[in-house]
């Protein structure tokens, strides 16, 4: 077997069939003129596509780990993008399903890995170079490719955990990278606004006010534009599919009518009353609540928690706990920071919401002055048209519009921490095009809060990412 694998036409030619199965895969077969490369490699040997290593004689030991490391580079770049990823869990968003510091392995062959659109750029960085304070992107614009997916194992499905790039990452403010730019204009709209009316000078118009806003933030701060590919990559459940319709009443999510089943990891924020002694830091130990969520009110006798349904019931029952309420916002009490940011028509916050049609590819849909605030970021952002309102006639493209066909699917995702995440309902639809992949496991989970071999959780390692 030794001596048939060490044949150079052998190992051709199953190098060969590795890389016809592969362009077949990708779906270019411009790529085909490659195995020209591959037969010099294994075969003819003309050419030394590792020049920098001498085919005869010893090479210095500084030569090989630069080889091995020019290996190890392109391999794990292309495992990267072909087949599986690490990804960490930086915020509470999915607890309990996934706590920060979990570390997941997310296949891209669950939905099709996707090709990059800026394959140049500086290995094992999502967007910034090191040492830069945020300002050196770590891509070329030299290369950009097009949305384009490779054939996978399935779509992403309701419930599905899913990792994206963040939609409104698109434009960022260097200061201020956790807050989204729309979100930071509309911040300061909404703060212009506020010294108009403690001033008692005119009101403008809220248009006025987010133009005035958005030069400001221009002016005072560093801003770059980023790639689809070149966002920052987050984690949320799938909640809603192409052509589902999301309702949220009363902090309940319905799906299409259908109320969604508490896979008993969803948290809700409670109001915890005590007859003024404190609740026992073990008890919130065993129930897994992190000491970042153990928040007291200055009263000193309410507790401001996360807690899911069983954990709930838990702690309703403690000797010294007088009341329990969660923490519900009522119907119409409207929230700027919530999806589509229009408080004329829609009055809607983080607990009632909806409903909302998620656009499939191919649907259309009727646009007037009452829905534009909906679908305007995926017309102009994400599918790529010009789009304007000029005296409250929608154009498109240079063109008077009263529908829209969708060239993509879209994805409503929430966090199983609902009060705790920064999801669909403050930045709206996710397109086909920002699906990463799917974690599958944890590989590694470390506890910030814990100390010594207490960081490591070794309970939730190849714990199933679901």
């Amino acid at each position: 077997m030794d001596k048939l694998l060490g044949n150079r036409y052998v190992r051709f030619g199953i190098a060969a069939v590795i890389y016809l199965l592969w362009v077949i895969w990708v779906g270019n077969f411009w790529l085909l003129l490659g195995l020209a490369l591959v037969f010099d490699i294994y075969v003819s040997k003309k050419v030394n596509w590792a020049f920098w290593i001498k085919r005869e004689g010893r090479n210095h030991i500084a030569i090989e780990w630069l080889d091995a490391l020019i290996f190890a580079v392109i391999a794990v770049t292309l495992i990267n993008i072909f087949l599986f990823q690490n990804y960490r869990i930086p915020t509470p968003s999915m607890e309990k399903s996934l706590l920060v510091g979990d570390h997941l392995f997310v296949s891209k062959v669950a939905y099709g890995p996707r090709m990059p659109n800026t394959p140049v750029a500086f290995p094992f960085t999502q967007h910034t170079l090191p040492f830069t304070k945020g300002k050196g992107k770590s891509w070329s614009d030299i290369v950009h490719w097009d949305y384009r997916r490779l054939a996978g194992f399935g779509k992403v499905k309701n419930n599905d955990v899913v990792v994206f790039n963040f939609p409104a990452g698109d434009t960022v403010v260097i200061e201020n990278q956790a807050v989204s730019y729309d979100e930071i204009v509309r911040q300061r709209a909404e703060m212009l606004t506020g010294d108009d009316i403690r001033s008692n000078r005119p009101l403008k118009s809220r248009a006025d006010y987010v133009s005035v806003a958005r030069q400001l933030v221009w002016n005072e701060n560093y801003i770059i534009y980023r790639p689809v590919d070149r966002r920052d990559n987050y984690v949320k459940r799938c909640v809603g599919i192409p052509g589902d319709t999301v309702t949220i009443k009363e902090g309940q999510l319905y799906i299409n009518g259908i109320a969604e089943v508490d896979n008993g990891t969803q948290q809700t924020t409670y109001f915890v009353r005590t007859n003024g002694t404190r609740i026992n830091p073990k008890a919130f130990e065993r129930m897994d609540v992190s000491r970042s969520d153990q928040s007291l009110m200055l009263s000193g006798t309410v507790y401001h928690l996360p807690l899911t349904m069983k954990n709930a019931e838990t702690i309703s029952g403690f000797a010294n706990v007088t009341g329990i309420t969660p923490e519900i916002k009522r119907a119409g009490e409207y929230n700027s920071m919530i999806f589509p940011h229009d408080p004329a028509n829609y009055r809607w916050n983080e607990d009632n919401f909806g409903p909302l049609w998620i656009p499939s590819a191919g649907s259309t849909v009727k646009l007037d002055m009452s829905n534009i605030a909906l679908y305007e970021r995926i017309i102009d952002v994400y599918e790529g048209n010009d789009i304007a309102v000029e005296d409250s006639v929608i154009i498109i493209n240079g063109q008077p519009a009263d529908s829209y066909t969708f060239k993509m699917d879209y994805y409503w995702m929430m966090g199983d921490n609902r009060h705790g995440s920064s999801d669909s309902r403050f930045w709206g639809f996710v397109p086909e095009d920002h699906v990463v992949g799917r974690p599958v496991f944890v590989w590694l989970s470390i506890d910030k809060e814990a100390s010594g071999l207490k960081k490591i959780r070794f309970k939730r390692f190849f714990k199933s990412a679901r």
